[in-house]
């Protein structure tokens, strides 16, 4: 006999037995008895959608470099004369020195727009600002630029200074026995130099540079004058102190003192704060002007800042002296213009304020002599 099952539950015999009444209490129990055990599993998995990302900024337009200037001051006419260098395409303009008309400026050779600053490399360029014409010297490694003096003379004559070497650029060849010899045209020439210390404010006078240089110890300066010529150079540079007994404590009364080209070539200025005593942190009274006779070698006193216009300078730690052609300026932070001596013919001196400085704080103002005529070196 085959019983056919009329529905899918089992029958009543085969059911399992009712839950007792007290089901809840046991399933409370076993809750709480399993409940330490939780923190012992492993967290879930994470969420597999990951939450969206924020809308990218648009890029913006790189900003605008406005086209570079150069300030000229003409004491002449006592007014501020602006030249724009906008026909050099180099970026990073910064301007050095000047010489018989022509200006020279580091520049970047490379846009920093499609390389990195860091590899962006240094040339030297020398310019004449009123007829637009400039040339680029053969390249230098950016340490040059970073510590290099560059000097700049007659007869395309360029030189760039470190404690250990010196650069020679000429386009009439080497100097030799004070004539030009053409066997080496349009490179650097590099020569071993023998300074005990960087060279501080060098100057270029006829055929030798004049230069300070620290010899002193760690803890105190002391301040020494080195000579070289530049004529029958072979492979280094011979530097010569220049010392005479009569001069005394000469450097020992000028504070950071710095060496400024006269108006001719028989004499050089030295600028530097007077300090009131010989002691090791002594205060400045004042700012001295001294005069030094190249060919007899004697000091003499040729100005000396007035006391109301130093206290302008007396906040500022540092201060800025540049100069040439029997002029000396000086510059310093949150001062707003320029203190400027000038010594004329019969020997009679001045000083006086130059007023509405453009960026006196983070420009750089050059002895500049302007002629319309001349070329920056030979095309």
């Amino acid at each position: 006999m085959i019983i056919k099952p009329t529905s899918r539950h089992p029958p009543p015999d085969l059911l399992p037995p009712a839950p007792p009444p007290n089901r809840r209490r046991q399933v409370r129990l076993q809750g709480a008895l399993f409940h330490p055990l939780l923190p012992l599993l492993p967290p879930p998995p994470p969420h597999p959608i990951r939450p969206p990302l924020p809308p990218r900024p648009q890029a913006l337009p790189p900003p605008r470099v406005p086209h570079p200037n150069l300030h000229a001051f003409d004491p002449a006419s006592n007014q501020w004369l602006k030249f724009s260098l906008s026909f050099l395409p180099f970026s990073a303009l910064h301007p050095i020195t000047s010489s018989h008309g022509l200006l020279y400026l580091w520049a970047s050779t490379q846009n920093p727009r499609n390389a990195p600053s860091q590899n962006s490399q240094k040339a030297l360029v020398v310019c004449n600002p009123l007829t637009g014409q400039f040339k680029t010297l053969p390249q230098l490694g950016s340490a040059w630029s970073r510590h290099g003096s560059v000097l700049a003379g007659s007869l395309s004559v360029v030189l760039v200074l470190t404690e250990l070497a010196i650069l020679y650029y000429s386009e009439n060849g080497i100097p030799k026995d004070d004539n030009f010899s053409p066997n080496v045209l349009n490179n650097w020439l590099k020569f071993s130099s023998n300074l005990p210390s960087k060279p501080r404010s060098p100057v270029l006078i006829s055929d030798f540079i004049l230069t300070l240089c620290d010899v002193g110890s760690p803890w105190r300066s002391q301040w020494a004058m080195f000579k070289t010529k530049i004529v029958q150079m072979e492979k280094t540079m011979q530097w010569v102190r220049v010392e005479k007994r009569e001069w005394g404590d000469i450097f020992d009364i000028l504070k950071r003192p710095r060496l400024v080209k006269a108006g001719n070539d028989q004499k050089v200025y030295m600028v530097g704060g007077l300090k009131s005593s010989y002691a090791l942190q002594s205060a400045c009274t004042t700012i001295l002007i001294l005069r030094l006779d190249l060919e007899s070698l004697e000091w003499e006193e040729a100005g000396r800042m007035p006391v109301e216009m130093y206290r302008c300078f007396v906040e500022s730690s540092k201060f800025k002296v540049f100069g040439g052609g029997n002029r000396v300026c000086f510059s310093a932070k949150r001062v707003g213009r320029l203190a400027l001596w000038e010594e004329y013919e019969n020997g009679k001196s001045n000083w006086r304020w130059v007023e509405g400085v453009p960026g006196a704080e983070t420009g750089f103002v050059v002895d500049l002599y302007l002629r319309q005529d001349l070329m920056p070196f030979h095309s």
